[in-house]
């Protein structure tokens, strides 16, 4: 069951919260020398990066020193020739990876969470056969092509597409853009249109070396610089009817479940981004002096550190959750994972400001790392889902299990997500149905023996798990068909839902830290006290706007702005 989605009911599934979950033995042995290699290798390499990052560009050589630490193939089972880490492990590597560059885990976690997941999640016997060992050695380099030009978030839009042969082959035409490994790839993962009473997308598993594909130039990128980034395109490209994955018209269902599985991947990089910066924060305030005292005295720097490191603990507690759960063989995690994606993206880059602001001038040269960080993390709330359309998804996948609790609503909520994101539909009116009724929502305690000085914050889950529950009833009730549409509201809700997981996570984590003596496990209980505090100013804010916003004013500015086309003030007239 999902936790997410139980907290819009009222309910904390504290069985799949508690404990904390710890990695497995064999992770923690692979591990230990796998970090120190990845040390070893890129910890010289520093300035290097940074030369690669001006000319954009990621040598050859490098590349193979990739392949001979077995970066490539960190999640491919050991039949396959692959390490068989588990999502857990694998976003502890790219933590480390990011840590140091995040051009490099893109290029690795370009191909292992989402250009070649596809095979491990759906491929046949025979496909695995065939190419896992090569994708495992780094001897195939694979990609992940689904966006297009008016296609992101908006996926099922796509026009490239695929026409079947009378030998069941397929005829392959169109353009995927911004596809990370682009350049370097051996092996697309390709979603394409098919006329299919069984769907209307189809994933492909097409070659590099196929006649009719190729590749455009490196683009020229803000940040994460030095990572292949092109456009792939196919012209009448014949794909073996034995490398569709899956099944045909499956697709869409192919493509999200690549995205849900692989954004523990993304999540792992950004806390390994988030410890390089607070590491660096923390040797700059106390090295640099003003008014002969080191800055690490001053309030404001001390508060800002605080602040990074309490950031880092909480994306690093959900997104091993996650992790956890996927490793567990849950089947519904897709907000969970999403949640983590939002809180660790957007926690990277408030960390980033606030190292740069700590490092001051120094800190806007590009002599100094900050900078650098600063444009690659950019992406992270872009890609994979921007957090916008995430944000929607969390709420909607919510509020669509609530409405499930009314059989005259099932067909009409499951239309929502019959085509992600595009085509959520409406839902029918049911004004006069009260959800609180329907499903017993009430305050829902944990069990869960806690200690004495976390009691407080397990209060404030509790208390807000009740009111997000009375949000989407009573924006269910208020809105009726016309939900979907209200995507002030679903934001909302998408952000009490976080807070309260991620709290959740953080308050776990924290309560098994305590339990162990030493400064560690008081300061990790310190950190779930401050987060549990900031969440409950955040959640009450929330909860009042739900009533109370200003929505309506905002619309109307946003109107005549765009009717201008311009901003029309200035003091001269």
């Amino acid at each position: 069951m999902s936790v997410a989605k139980n907290l819009m009911a009222g309910r904390i599934l504290e069985e799949q919260l508690f404990p904390y979950p710890s990695l497995r033995d064999k992770d923690r042995e692979v591990l230990g020398m796998m970090v120190d290699a990845i040390d070893q290798f890129l910890g010289p390499r520093h300035q290097d990066f940074k030369r690669w990052d001006v000319k954009a560009e990621q040598p050859a050589e490098f590349i193979q020193g990739l392949r001979d630490l077995g970066l490539f193939g960190l999640i491919i089972p050991e039949e396959h020739g692959g390490l068989g880490l588990s999502n857990a492990g694998y976003a502890r590597v790219l933590s480390q990876s990011s840590s140091h560059d995040s051009s490099v885990s893109l290029t690795i976690g370009a191909h292992s969470s989402i250009g070649m997941k596809g095979i491990l999640l759906f491929g046949t016997a025979e496909q695995k056969a065939r190419y896992l060992p090569k994708l495992a050695s780094g001897a195939m380099i694979a990609a992940f092509c689904l966006t297009e030009s008016g296609a992101g978030s908006d996926a099922a839009s796509i026009r490239t597409h695929a026409v079947k042969n009378a030998d069941g082959s397929w005829i392959l035409n169109g353009e995927k853009i911004w596809i990370t490994n682009g350049g370097i790839a051996d092996l697309y993962t390709v979603f394409a249109r098919t006329s299919s009473a069984a769907g209307k997308i189809t994933a492909f598993l097409v070659e590099a070396a196929c006649p009719g594909v190729s590749h455009g130039q490196h683009e020229d990128k803000m940040g994460i610089r030095a990572s292949s980034t092109t456009t792939v395109s196919f012209a009448d490209v014949r794909v073996p009817a034995d490398n569709v994955l899956d099944s045909e018209g499956k697709g869409f269902k192919v493509a999200m479940a690549i995205l849900n599985n692989g954004r523990t991947g993304l999540g792992g990089g950004a806390v390994g981004g988030m410890k390089a910066l607070i590491a660096l924060a923390t040797q700059q305030a106390l090295t640099r002096r003003q008014f002969e005292i080191p800055i690490a005295e001053f309030g404001l720097v001390r508060e800002k550190i605080s602040q990074m490191t309490v950031d880092c603990f909480a994306a690093e507690s959900v997104v091993w959750m996650v992790a956890h759960y996927i490793d567990s063989g849950a089947q519904d995690y897709s907000v969970e994972a999403a949640m983590s994606k939002i809180f660790a993206s957007e926690a990277l880059q408030r960390s980033a400001y606030e190292a740069l602001q700590i490092a001051a001038g120094s800190g806007f040269m590009r002599d100094y790392p900050y900078e650098k960080i600063t444009r690659d993390c950019r992406i992270l709330t872009i890609f994979e889902g921007t957090n916008e359309v995430l944000r929607l998804y969390i709420a909607l996948s919510g509020l669509k299990d609530l409405g499930k609790s009314f059989g005259e609503l099932k067909a009409a909520v499951d239309d929502i997500f019959n085509n992600f994101i595009k085509g959520f539909g409406v839902l029918t009116d049911y004004a006069e149905k009260r959800l609180t009724q329907a499903t017993g929502v009430g305050r829902d305690k944990i069990l869960t023996p806690l200690p004495e000085a976390l009691r407080e914050a397990a209060g404030i889950y509790e208390r807000y798990t009740l009111e997000l529950a009375k949000a989407a009833d009573y924006l269910l009730r208020k809105h009726g068909k016309s939900i979907a549409d209200r995507q002030h509201d679903l934001k909302r809700v998408a952000d009490i839902g976080i807070d309260l997981f991620v709290g959740l996570c953080v308050l776990s984590r924290a309560a098994s830290l305590g339990r162990a003596s030493g400064e560690q496990g008081v300061q990790a209980i310190g950190i779930a006290r401050v987060f549990a505090q900031q969440a409950k100013r955040r959640m009450a804010n929330i909860v009042r706007r739900i009533t109370r916003n200003e929505d309506g004013e905002m619309n109307r500015l946003a109107g005549f702005i765009l009717d201008k086309g311009r901003y029309p003030w200035d003091v001269v007239s």
